[in-house]
């Protein structure tokens, strides 16, 4: 199976060497790509993230080696029970490739493919100018029409603000819809609270718009 856009990569590496911590490597998105129900727009990889290791020898995939977000991934459906186990009893350094390719075989069964707007890994959950954001935009926008996702859920003020190019604030905008035209289609994106870090407060909000979300499109799609 398939997790990953490879004709993208050369440009994402390119962003990173630009802006990104040169001890670490650049990470893609990962999981179905081919019209995923939803595409999970997230900020930047860090190093926690322990696919960016350049020993690591395996798919370099978001959140490898975490925990919290899988936590929402769970209650969203996109991941199972038992691998949500697994992840939480297993430290960073007990993953191996093999399980961050099963775990991402299942992300891309359920139909999600998730991602990064900044194309550049950082050593610690530093602040990422919007001057970066801008310039891994493009690449964003290549991705969304190569993948032709039915839903974009952009976490967080800076992330939503930069793909829309407009100013968002989630508290204000809570499951509403925004139109995004890339090539000749219309994307639908709905911010979210960011769900993790300093967000993970938000995480049961995040929860409740994007299920409520999902319900809506689903129900659309049914009929």
């Amino acid at each position: 199976m398939t997790l990953q856009l490879d004709e993208l990569k050369t440009e994402i590496d390119k962003l990173h060497e630009k802006h990104g911590d040169q001890n670490y490597t650049a990470l893609y998105g990962t999981g179905c790509i081919k019209k995923p129900e939803v595409m999970f727009l997230f900020m930047n990889p860090t190093a926690k993230n322990i696919t960016v290791n350049k020993q690591w020898d395996g798919i370099r995939a978001p959140w490898i080696g975490l925990k919290n977000t899988w936590k929402l991934m769970f209650r969203l459906g996109v991941i199972d029970e038992k691998t949500l186990t697994r992840i939480q009893s297993i430290n960073a350094d007990s993953w191996t490739p093999e399980f961050a390719t099963t775990l991402y075989q299942q992300v891309a069964k359920n139909k999600v493919y998730l991602t990064n707007l900044a194309r550049c890994t950082q050593p610690d959950a530093r602040h990422v100018s919007d001057v970066v954001f801008r310039e891994s935009r493009n690449i964003t926008l290549k991705e969304i029409e190569l993948l032709q996702p039915k839903v974009i859920i952009a976490f967080g003020n800076q992330v939503a603000s930069n793909l829309l190019q407009q100013a968002i604030k989630v508290s204000e905008c809570r499951r509403r819809k925004h139109e995004l035209v890339v090539g000749k289609k219309t994307y639908a994106v709905y911010p979210a609270y960011y769900p993790v870090g300093m967000g993970q407060r938000n995480m049961p909000k995040a929860i409740q718009d994007i299920q409520a979300i999902l319900k809506t499109i689903r129900g659309v799609s049914k009929r």
